[in-house]
């Protein structure tokens, strides 16, 4: 499943909101220096859709809208 996802690093919380069936927005409380927002991007994809961590791939983790596949568990 490839995913397109609006992220707005330093934010007051977490959250991720659905704009339509492959395109979301994501708040989250890291800063996007040295990864942290990406690593925080991964862990509340992978809480959302009920997948381990390492099943998620950012294809372009320098930008703001990102680009993201997510391995389904056969």
């Amino acid at each position: 499943m490839i995913l397109k996802i609006k992220v707005k690093p330093n934010s007051s919380r977490d959250s991720l909101e659905k704009i339509s069936p492959t395109e979301y927005k994501a708040e989250l409380k890291a800063p996007p220096q040295n990864n942290k927002a990406n690593l925080a991007l991964i862990k509340l994809l992978a809480k959302e859709f009920s997948v381990p961590q390492s099943k998620i791939k950012i294809k372009n983790p320098s930008s703001r809208k990102k680009v993201v596949e997510i391995q389904k568990n056969k």
